[in-house]
């Protein structure tokens, strides 16, 4: 017997096909001979299942698939032992490591429910993402660094479709998110891949000006907002396609919006409000509230989840530090579909957003011939985690800032000034 979720038919089987293959062409361009190392929740099996045909008719070598279960992490908190939350299965994190050392590309579907563990014990949700980030580490880090080809889609499983559209019955739910999904990831035209074609030519556009300008720092003000982000030495922006250190062009992230680079670890300033809520493995935090004092965050508030925010922070030195800042129009796509999604990787790509923790080194210049050092020493963070949450709204502006003060209006009102 074949397994079919029941919320199948409620989804779009052309542009799901669709989203698979964009997934492998647009988001890995995996190249013939590679290995392909995918996770994702079990209830996304339909689409993985048409992504690991694609990745073969593209001549993938060996595809590998890891799913996760809602039911199994909850039994986890209801019925694990206390010391349990203090590990993780470092064994399987190594073999990705290796897998990603030897060549492999990595490919993610996001879609898990960002409520799952909002009535668990926050001390416990603390501990076992302290423990998932330290055992994650080595492959994070050939992820962070460029090394291999990567990519996360997304699917609408029924749980994360209910708390996006609550008043919704499940099917009805589940379709429109679904229908969200292809709009946002450009697979709702006739040619996708040309699509993405243009829209990567636009972002790297932006990426030039950007570039040109040589900014040293951004100055973000609006409400709640009076922020001073300095960027590192030799910083580089991105946006888009990128290529990694193994030569493959990829998307990393379907759906982006986004232009990015590397802050200054240690030339951050001032406060900031979000204005997204964050869900993060399973906990909703909202209302962030943080300041900033040499680059670290020395006060952090939020009316929901602060808790876990602060044992975040304290995941390691670098976690009170920026590892990204990230420039989204708030006429995205995705902000002017007015959907919450309370999942980063769409909400991240509706607002400018700040990331907690690790730097990319491909936001230097010549950043895949740089050691660790070489990027500390330009300012690059290095942390456990890389955590995105929103900081823009049509009510923020953003001037660049020259090394002789002079200023540069970027964004006003949220939008390209």
């Amino acid at each position: 017997m074949t397994f079919m979720p029941q919320s199948q038919n409620t989804i779009d089987p052309v542009k799901l096909e669709k989203l698979a293959e964009v997934a492998v062409k647009v988001g890995l361009q995996l190249r013939k001979g590679q290995d392909l190392v995918i996770t994702a929740p079990v209830v996304a099996l339909p689409l993985v299942r048409l992504i690991t045909k694609h990745a073969y008719q593209a001549g993938a070598g060996l595809v590998t698939a890891f799913y996760s279960d809602e039911e199994t992490t909850l039994s986890r908190y209801q019925y694990g032992s206390d010391e349990s939350f203090d590990r993780a299965p470092d064994w399987l994190y190594e073999g990705m490591a290796k897998a990603y050392a030897n060549g492999a590309a990595r490919l993610a579907v996001a879609g898990d429910n960002p409520l799952l563990l909002s009535e668990q014990d926050a001390g416990k949700v603390g501990r076992a993402n302290r423990a998932t980030s330290t055992a994650y580490k080595p492959a994070l880090e050939k992820i962070s660094n460029f090394d291999i080809n990567w990519n996360i889609v997304s699917y609408p499983n029924p749980s994360w479709a209910k708390v996006v559209f609550p008043d919704d019955p499940e099917p009805i739910a589940i379709a429109k998110l679904a229908k969200a999904i292809f709009a946002a990831s450009r697979v709702d035209v006739d040619d996708p891949i040309a699509a993405w074609a243009e829209h990567n030519a636009n972002l790297a556009k932006r990426s030039a000006w950007l570039n040109a300008e040589r900014f040293a720092s951004l100055h973000f003000r609006g409400p709640g907002t009076d922020l001073t982000v300095g960027l590192a030495d030799g910083h580089e922006w991105h946006g888009g396609a990128s290529t990694a250190k193994n030569g493959i062009t990829c998307n990393p992230n379907i759906p982006t919006e986004e232009v990015f680079t590397t802050p200054h670890a240690l030339r951050v300033e001032g406060h900031v409000s979000s204005t997204k809520p964050l869900s993060h493995q399973g906990t909703l935090i909202d209302n962030i509230q943080v300041r900033f004092e040499a680059g670290r965050i020395v006060e952090a508030k939020a009316s929901r989840g602060e808790e876990v925010l602060n044992k975040v922070l304290d995941t390691d030195a670098g976690a009170r530090r920026l590892g990204e800042v990230a420039l989204v129009p708030h006429s995205s796509p995705i902000s002017a579909s007015g959907i919450l999604f309370y999942n980063t990787l769409f909400d991240e790509n509706a607002s400018c957003h700040i990331a907690l923790g690790q730097c990319y080194s491909k936001c230097f210049l010549n950043g895949a011939t740089l050691s660790q050092e070489e990027i500390k020493a330009q300012g690059g963070n290095s942390s456990l985690i890389h955590i995105d949450w929103m900081i823009g709204s049509n009510k923020v502006d953003i001037d660049g800032v020259k090394p002789d003060g002079s200023r540069v209006p970027v964004m006003r009102q949220g939008e390209w000034a």
